[in-house]
């Protein structure tokens, strides 16, 4: 049986109520795909081509997101409980954080966001469509969303290369269905998937060529 959604969600900021704004770019994917760091470069070549750049990611440090971050490594949350601390938190986020840097003009940039949670938590049972509907209720659809895309495979060596221990988010059979539904949104209007085999330099600059248009 899947686990049940939440189902008290209050809005906080509707996505068709949020002033005119900058520019909201997300980049998702599995882990060792380069999120993170190619985040900070685009946002660093934002910054040179003269734009006002807040650079964030989720969970956020925010205390939601701190406890998120803390079951990793002390074992995870119940799947209701999990899901429901990533929607708080993405509320905080948008609220405190993503609306006000938007209606300022800025390019926003955020390392995961409720992709992701369609991702991991559509691989723990739950229904993706749904947790996209309860998410977009209140947190503004970007406006290009990157999906950097590797084969688990070799994103599990870049994971070992690191350093890092393979935790319940890295298995391999939960990592083969996250990127499932990654792929899955595709066809978006506002979403590409890049390639992310090779050097760092060359999926910036597939990145840029991406971007730069918009």
């Amino acid at each position: 049986m899947s686990p049940t959604l939440p189902q008290d969600t209050p809005t906080v900021v509707p996505s068709d109520s949020l002033p005119p704004h900058g520019l909201f770019i997300v980049i998702e994917g599995i882990d060792g795909t380069g999120k993170s760091t190619q985040a900070k470069r685009l946002g660093e070549w934002f910054v040179s081509q003269g734009r006002e750049v807040m650079l964030s990611r989720e969970p956020t440090d925010g205390p939601w997101g701190k406890r998120l971050r803390e079951s990793a490594a002390t074992g995870r949350l119940s799947p209701a409980d999990e899901l429901q601390y990533f929607l708080n938190d993405r509320r905080q986020h948008v609220e405190e954080t993503i609306a006000p840097a938007l209606a300022a003009g800025k390019v926003v940039i955020l390392d995961r966001y409720y992709f992701s949670t369609m991702a991991y938590q559509g691989a723990r049972g739950f229904d993706p469509t749904e947790i996209r509907r309860l998410n977009e209720e209140f947190a503004p659809v970007p406006d290009l969303l990157l999906i950097l895309d590797l084969d688990v495979d070799t994103a599990h060596q870049r994971i070992g290369v690191r350093g890092d221990a393979t935790n319940e988010f890295e298995k391999r059979e939960s990592l083969e269905r996250c990127r499932e539904i990654f792929l899955s949104l595709k066809d978006e209007p506002f979403a590409r998937v890049i390639d992310s085999n090779g050097s760092l330099d060359e999926v910036s600059e597939r990145i840029r060529q991406i971007v730069g248009p918009v």
